[in-house]
């Protein structure tokens, strides 16, 4: 990958992958995505990869899009393009996703930790959307993601005048899990993944299907949808694992089954 470095093993079971346009502040080209999509698609179907970290630098996650590559196309072309696609692929990833943000995570890179389930970041840690100001707008998340984690006041804010705001005010506001010295960020966001990764792998996935369910129908069918998936755990071998240990007070050791 040219534009990725991949770790497989960062930690037992973690998986690393660092954006790496260090020049462009890792502007999300065209490559960059298509690489970052296929890696993801591969490291989903790795059942030696329970969680997956995606990071930058610390300098920047990602300052944003390639806008050289979209400067002087039309809306014809975009639609040919169909960047978008890849986006949504990204969208479909089962397994945990963790951004460790440092630096810059504005435009396209902040609709990018969006996509990931959780974000830790450092004490300079930046985030915004400020495609208004080449007078375009968010096209990737940036309107609908951001809106549902911070409101609409805020997000009206940010899209409106294209404010960065600082990993303080992303905290407070709820787009962020966690701050820390940007020496310890990506040790941090490895912790939290070393975490997720000693639970069921089935109730991983189940548990996160459905806290993203919650963004797309009525409380009644998040609630049916949620029921459904309770009840799915009482099938694998993990849940009579996890109680028996519980019952007979030893940590659990799960399997994925």
């Amino acid at each position: 990958m040219e534009h990725l470095i991949i770790e497989k093993s960062a930690r037992p079971f973690i998986a690393l992958i660092r954006l790496n346009r260090p020049n462009e502040l890792n502007a999300l080209n065209l490559q960059l995505m298509g690489e970052l999509r296929d890696t993801l698609k591969d490291l989903d179907g790795d059942d030696a990869v329970k969680v997956i970290v995606i990071t930058g630098n610390e300098k920047a996650f990602a300052a944003g899009a390639d806008i050289k590559e979209m400067a002087d196309k039309n809306a014809i072309d975009m639609l040919k393009v169909d960047q978008f696609s890849t986006w949504d692929q990204i969208k479909k990833t089962k397994k945990p996703l963790i951004a460790a943000v440092s630096g810059f995570a504005l435009g396209g890179g902040c609709e990018l930790t969006m996509l990931c389930d959780m974000i830790i970041a450092s004490e300079t840690a930046r985030f915004g959307q400020p495609e208004i100001k080449i007078g375009v707008m968010p096209g990737a998340g940036g309107t609908q993601r951001l809106t549902r984690a911070v409101g609409k006041a805020k997000a009206m804010e940010m899209v409106l005048t294209g404010k960065m705001i600082s990993a303080k005010e992303a905290l407070d506001a709820g787009l962020i899990n966690k701050i820390v010295p940007v020496e310890l960020y990506l040790e941090e966001a490895l912790n939290v993944a070393s975490e997720i990764a000693s639970m069921s792998p089935v109730a991983i996935r189940l548990a996160k299907e459905s806290v993203l369910r919650a963004f797309e129908t009525s409380l009644e069918e998040g609630l049916q949808f949620e029921r459904k998936n309770f009840y799915l755990t009482f099938s694998s071998e993990d849940q009579k694992e996890g109680m028996k240990a519980f019952i007979g007070k030893r940590k659990p050791e799960f399997k994925g089954r």
